[in-house]
């Protein structure tokens, strides 16, 4: 039997010069029973969980050049354009105009991310089993495989499926879009009424019952886009369960003692508020994670003053994205557009994306996630919120919408608004209220290519963006994949 050997070094050195040092091997674990115990089954998951964390090229959010930068540049939200002094690649700004190819790193980023992850949740799930772990450990490594089966259709529709990791990759076979979707399905059902109750303390930025349910509510709330056969009333059941996790919208009200004047910005700052986040991802620059999107945005000097470091000049928010806010939105302030610290002025407009790109100090920049320390010009420590409870108000009213219970709807999505400093609604909401209020609330957080796609706004034009056909609603198999395994089919339009 393959065994796993767990040594402890024990060493005694003398307080002055030099002694014979004694080493002792004094246990040994089978790996069956090593995985098997409580610690044990936490390090296979400790494993699965670091595939989450973002560093450059690899993870879901919290650097660039993967997931993250896939999913909101692909969208309305934000773009990094080219500039016309030379800086930034041309990548951003082909993922916003829909000029992607098979052969985008980003693309192949995200691809190769998200298979490194599923074989490793694959591992997880056979050393618990094997060992008989606890059966909350085991449904744990389950909801994470699934949460990136999830992401995978979500970006590239019928994909390359397996939960054996004993194959070559020229053999996985590809699995439908809706066959995959069913095995998500099944998968949470199964497992996330086993989780832990926990919130916080160890559990964190884990998948607990709540974050579990979450998840499921996504991926009913996406099922029409997947399989052709919507999911609105099982995607409310599913929130009514998060609900049950007690819970509420963080207070948005004046704080003098946040960089942006509100406690609603606490929510995207170091260890995020309980009271509404609900999965996070945990983030200490230069240990675990990092989060450099504010400071990706501003211009250098500019990062100086605000931040004590230099920005990098990248991200900016397009104007009709930014115009859409009322300007009594407390959720505007993270905008920064006009003069500012450090000698920048910011235009509102942006004449160029890519050729010849845009001038230095062109574009709306966004510090939402308002860097917090330790910090530095890497990065900063800010932690990302995956699932807290304000989109869950939104999935509850878009579903009721949907459903033709608009006066339903009403109450979940006043709520939201109002905590940004709006009124309620003046009549029943609309799917375009609904839409809307999502792009205000949620901007930044990996939420808006989906909704577009899921609201019939995606394939139209916007800004820099022309309309395009539906092909692009997927994205491409990247070209390494196909030539590593030649049986897979490209995504048509290809």
């Amino acid at each position: 039997m393959k065994k796993i050997l767990l040594s402890l070094i024990v060493i005694t050195l003398a307080t002055q010069g030099c002694k014979k040092i004694n080493e002792s091997v004094y246990d040994k674990y089978s790996a069956t029973e090593f995985y098997g115990s409580s610690k044990g089954a936490d390090v296979a998951l400790a494993n699965v969980y670091s595939q989450v964390s973002g560093n450059w090229g690899t993870g879901y959010a919290g650097a660039d050049n993967c997931w993250y930068d896939l999913n909101t540049m692909s969208s309305d939200e934000q773009v990094i354009p080219h500039r016309n002094t030379g800086d930034w690649q041309l990548d951003f700004a082909q993922l916003y105009q829909r000029q992607w190819l098979p052969s985008s790193g980003i693309i192949n980023n995200t691809w190769n991310w998200l298979y490194k992850s599923i074989y490793t949740a694959n591992l997880a799930v056979d050393q618990l089993q094997q060992s008989n772990a606890e059966a909350s450990k085991i449904a744990e490594a389950k909801v994470l495989r699934a949460f990136f089966y999830y992401l995978l259709i979500d970006d590239f529709g019928s994909v390359p499926f397996y939960t054996d990791n004993n194959i070559t990759v020229d053999k996985i076979p590809q699995a439908s879009r809706a066959t995959v979707y069913n095995f998500v399905v099944k998968e949470l059902t199964e497992n996330v009424d086993k989780l832990v109750q926990t919130k916080g303390g160890t559990y964190y930025g884990r998948f607990n019952k709540w974050a579990g349910y979450a998840l499921l509510s996504k991926v009913y709330l996406n099922a029409e886009v997947y399989t052709g056969t919507p999911k609105w009333a099982e995607c409310l059941a599913a929130c009514a369960v998060v609900g049950q996790g007690g819970f509420t919208l963080h207070p948005g009200g004046a704080n003098a003692a946040s960089p942006l004047g509100y406690q609603y910005y606490e929510l995207f700052g170091d260890k995020l508020p309980e009271d509404e986040t609900i999965l996070s991802i945990y983030a200490t620059a230069d240990i675990v994670s990092r989060n450099i999107y504010a400071l990706r945005s501003v211009n250098g000097p500019n990062g100086v003053a605000l931040f004590g470091f230099s920005g990098w000049n990248g991200t900016i928010v397009p104007r009709p994205y930014y115009d859409r806010y009322d300007n009594n939105d407390i959720r505007k302030k993270q905008f920064l557009v006009g003069a500012q610290p450090g000698g920048v002025t910011y235009t509102l407009d942006v004449t160029s994306l890519d050729n010849p790109g845009a001038g230095p100090n062109e574009g709306i920049r966004g510090v939402k996630f308002f860097p917090v320390p330790p910090q530095n010009g890497s990065g900063e420590s800010n932690d990302f919120p995956i699932y807290r409870y304000a989109d869950i108000l939104l999935m509850q009213a878009e579903c009721n919408v949907r459903l033709n219970n608009a006066a339903l709807a009403k109450p979940f999505i006043d709520q939201v608004r109002q905590r940004a400093g709006l009124g309620a609604l003046a009549a029943n909401p609309t799917l375009e209220d609904v839409y809307n209020e999502r792009g205000f609330e949620l901007n930044w957080e990996g939420h808006r290519r989906q909704d577009m796609i899921r609201f019939n706004k995606f394939l139209l034009a916007h800004d820099f963006a022309p309309a395009v056909p539906a092909f692009r609603l997927l994205f491409p198999i990247p070209t390494s994949a196909l030539n590593a395994n030649t049986g897979l089919k490209q995504n048509p339009g290809y």
